[in-house]
């Protein structure tokens, strides 16, 4: 049950991963204070709450987005199995790359607290081991998103809204202190799904994860974005190797753009 309920902060790394461009402000989907809420359940049980939240900073003399993702399990799960997480980016505003990345996650009695720090002039990023106060350095190309900083860049890609059936999109990534992801994303076509906040239309999507591990097979997920300006993420279902599990939009706020979907009161 508790390895079963680990995978659960796996598979909504999924949610928020994405491709990757340099940002052109004026046409960003996202504004400061945006807010998003997930409920994610295993089964027949509501297993966790994953929230998004968005403020504009400033980080060494340059305005910023701070993107701040937070993941817990809650009621029966928690009793199983707690999971407490946050992940954390600081990326520019004007090229949304990457400044500092932030991991510190406590699952069970599995904890870990990384730093990371994008140097651009050398192409290498520094990750700091706040546990063990060990330093590494890895190389990396243009191009490297963080998992959180990736979820954003997604909403502006030029090539969401064209994409043919079947396209692939692909990027870096980095998530852990010793590994960079090569993470793909593919377009499945459009659809209309039913949230609670009515029926909305949306680009379905298929990121490709490893199979064997965690997940069925490669395609083992399948996630659901607002086809409008918003480009938000509404619905993610997930086929693990033992049960399921489905992620749905539960709250936003201050959207940037208008949208179908039909705000209710929020909890």
């Amino acid at each position: 049950m508790k390895k079963t309920l680990k995978t659960i902060t796996f598979a909504l790394v999924a949610l928020l991963c994405s491709p990757v461009v340099e940002a052109q402000n004026d046409n960003l989907p996202f504004k400061n204070g945006e807010w998003l809420r997930f409920k994610v359940k295993y089964g027949v049980f509501n297993a966790s709450i994953a929230t998004m939240q968005l403020t504009e900073e400033m980080y060494k003399g340059e305005k910023v987005f701070h993107a701040v993702g937070k993941g817990s399990t809650t009621g029966l799960a928690r009793v199983f199995f707690r999971v407490d997480d946050i992940y954390e980016s600081y990326f520019g505003v004007k090229d949304g790359r990457p400044r500092v990345f932030v991991r510190n996650i406590h699952e069970g009695s599995y904890t870990k607290h990384l730093k990371m720090f994008f140097n651009y002039t050398d192409n290498k990023v520094k990750i700091d081991n706040i546990e063990n106060g060990n330093t590494t350095e890895i190389d990396f190309k243009p191009g490297l998103q963080d998992v959180i900083s990736a979820f954003y860049a997604l909403r502006h890609h030029p090539e969401v809204d064209n994409l043919k059936v079947g396209g692939q999109i692909a990027l870096d990534m980095i998530f852990d202190d010793d590994e960079i992801y090569k993470f793909k994303l593919k377009f499945l076509g459009k659809e209309k799904v039913k949230t609670r906040f009515g029926t909305v239309n949306t680009l379905k999507f298929c990121p490709l994860v490893q199979d064997g591990r965690v997940f069925k097979e490669q395609e083992s997920i399948t996630m659901w974005i607002t086809d409008d300006k918003n480009k938000v993420p509404v619905k993610l279902k997930a086929s693990l190797r033992v049960g399921s599990l489905v992620a749905e939009l539960d709250g936003f706020n201050l959207l940037k753009n208008d949208t179908n979907l039909k705000k209710i009161m929020q909890k």
